[in-house]
C-alpha cells in the first residue's frame, strides 16, 4: 500500500521552490502518494505574529537572503534572491493548481514551474497569462484550467487547506 503525504505548499515560498526537486525525487523513489495542498501562508504568518518578508526588520532580511544563497548553493539550483515578482499573490498558482487536480493530473512539475517561475524566472504567478502559459508548457489546457479556477469551490479548498495546514502546525 502506497504511503501518502499531505504536502501544505505556496508557490511564492522560496523555501518551497528550493526544496521542489528533492520532494519529487524522494516521492518517486519511495511511491508516495503526494496530497498537493496549496494554502495561504499569510494567515498563518499572522496567527504567528510573523511579519511579511518585505515588513521584517532589514537583519532579519539580510539573514534570509544569505541563507537562501547558502541553500541554493548546497542545492546547486538557480535562485534570484530578490526576484522582481516577490511578494506575488499566491492565489492565482493556487487555484490552477487545484483545478488541474480536480482533473486527476499529476501536479508535481506545474507547482514546481510556478515555483521556478518566480525565483529563476522572473515570471509573475500573479499575472492570468503567465499562469497559463506555464499550465500549457506543462501540458495542460491552461486556459480551461483558468477558467475552472474561477469556481467558488476553488477558494473553499485553498480555505480548507489553510485551517489544515495551521491545525496540523
Amino acid at each position: 500500500m502506497a504511503k501518502t503525504v499531505d504536502f501544505y505548499f505556496t508557490p511564492p515560498s522560496p523555501w518551497t521552490y528550493l526544496a521542489g526537486p528533492r520532494f519529487k525525487a524522494l516521492a518517486q523513489k519511495n511511491s508516495l502518494v503526494v496530497n498537493w495542498k496549496p494554502f495561504d501562508l499569510f494567515a498563518a504568518f499572522a496567527l504567528t505574529g510573523q511579519k511579511k518578508v518585505k515588513q521584517r526588520p532589514p537583519q532579519i532580511q539580510a539573514n534570509r537572503l544569505t541563507e537562501l544563497a547558502r541553500w541554493g548553493s548546497f542545492l546547486e539550483m538557480e535562485i534570484n534572491l530578490e526576484p522582481r515578482y516577490f511578494p506575488a499573490n499566491p492565489v492565482p498558482s493556487h487555484k490552477m493548481i487545484i483545478a488541474a487536480l480536480r482533473t486527476g493530473a499529476d501536479v508535481t512539475d506545474l507547482a514546481n514551474a510556478y515555483m521556478s517561475a518566480v525565483w529563476a524566472e522572473e515570471r509573475d504567478i500573479a499575472n492570468p497569462e503567465t499562469i497559463i502559459a506555464i499550465a500549457e508548457e506543462q501540458g495542460f489546457d491552461g486556459k480551461v484550467l483558468f477558467d475552472s479556477g474561477e469556481q467558488s469551490q476553488i477558494l473553499e479548498e485553498i480555505d480548507r487547506n489553510t485551517e489544515e495546514a495551521i491545525a496540523r502546525n
